[in-house]
């Protein structure tokens, strides 16, 4: 779409247009990467300026500091749609992809499942065709992955296994997608490179103590109260190694220690080596038909590589806690770590109206940050994925 629909739109394009340059590449720089896209269509001279390398190459330089928060929805008979939300914006931002998804599937309906993303790349699950497919939103490609050796699997297997995407940084489109799943009682590390097209699998084994290090990858194998199976993925050339870190060895006990087997008042989210435990209290004034709860407490815990073991990070201040402790009746999260930040974003349900926190925070300054997410419409939709990326640009 060059032209506009009407006189006003028109007037303000070529108003905008008139700018000088670097004042017109001040103001592009400084929207979201989804916005910068949108631009383009406003007329040639936008759409030559935007795809400048030189443009291209600042632009995705300034999106890689960029976090999203991306949830994947669907309402029965109607399209389903990807909305992502930007640690550097104030809204949500929405791409349907339904007619991309026809390129691999061939049933209407088809129950697919947000696994995971990073870059430019997003995997989904199909539960009816049981394949991974791959679909690439600024190339706007698609492209099933082959089966992995542990045969076909439908989303229930996938949502059980820890798992990262890692875009090559060339900007080629490849990337290696990896998962931890235990075969029989040992954990293994199953991986695809889009480039060759082949699966890859190596049993983890147990650390020794000195091949720890902190620019390790951590996929969860298997959770419990008392402890986690974690494996660490480091280069090809080195195998990957197993943790099981246990909590109460420390001097600092979790809130919740003393109480592991009422596990309806806690929650734990895991990711990227790190633990966060939500606690929380019923609230006065519900019924069993409507009960509600509240969140009490956050801890967040992270995996010491000198012992081995979970050790406490940091906990959510009280006058965060205060603004956060909404009721709620379900509630789901993610928590990743990145470059010395934790991110968390928990998503709640109370009589179908839904509540979404963003949670970060720096880990040597122990600052902690929140914002509440603007509604982005998921009253009467399906939750089908949530996840955390990074690395979105224009090629």
């Amino acid at each position: 779409m060059d032209g506009c629909q009407n006189s006003d739109t028109n007037t303000t394009a070529l108003g905008f247009c008139l700018l000088p340059s670097e004042l017109i590449q001040s103001i592009l720089f400084s929207l979201a990467l989804p916005e910068i896209v949108r631009m383009k269509l406003v007329n040639k001279f936008l759409a030559y300026l935007i795809s400048d390398r030189d443009f291209i190459r600042q632009c995705n330089l300034r999106s890689r500091s960029a976090t999203w928060l991306f949830v994947y929805k669907k309402r029965w008979r109607h399209d389903a749609a990807i909305h992502g939300f930007s640690d550097q914006s104030n809204s949500w931002f929405k791409v349907c992809i339904d007619e991309l998804m026809k390129q691999a599937l061939f049933y209407p309906g088809e129950d697919v499942y947000l696994l995971t993303a990073s870059g430019n790349i997003f995997l989904f699950a199909s539960n009816n065709q049981k394949v991974v497919i791959a679909v690439n939103l600024v190339s706007k490609t698609v492209k099933k992955i082959p089966p992995c050796p542990l045969g076909p699997r439908g989303t229930s297997s996938w949502r059980r296994s820890g798992m990262k995407l890692v875009p090559e940084p060339s900007g080629s489109g490849h990337f290696r997608f990896l998962f931890v799943e235990l075969v029989e009682t040992t954990p293994v590390v199953f991986e695809y490179n889009s480039e060759t097209e082949k699966w890859h699998c190596r049993e983890a084994r147990e650390s020794n103590g000195n091949n720890q290090r902190n620019d390790c990858m951590f996929l969860n194998a298997h959770n419990s109260p008392h402890e986690s199976l974690v494996v660490a993925v480091g280069s090809e050339q080195t195998p990957p190694f197993i943790l099981r870190p246990r909590l109460g060895n420390g001097q600092h006990q979790p809130a919740t220690t003393s109480n592991w087997a009422n596990i309806n008042d806690r929650r734990h989210v895991y990711g990227d080596g790190h633990m966060m435990i939500l606690k929380s209290t019923g609230v006065d004034g519900s019924d069993r038909r409507r009960a509600a709860k509240a969140l009490s407490s956050i801890e967040i815990w992270g995996i010491s590589l000198k012992s081995g073991n979970w050790e406490h990070v940091s906990n959510v201040p009280s006058e965060i806690m205060e603004q956060i402790g909404t009721p709620y009746g379900v509630m789901i999260g993610c928590l990743e770590a990145r470059n010395g930040i934790i991110r968390a974003v928990l998503m709640s349900n109370f009589e179908g109206l839904w509540d979404i926190t963003w949670l970060a925070c720096e880990k040597q300054s122990n600052i902690w940050n929140w914002m509440s997410l603007p509604d982005c419409k998921m009253k009467g939709a399906n939750l089908a994925g949530i996840t955390f990326s990074s690395g979105l640009s224009l090629t």
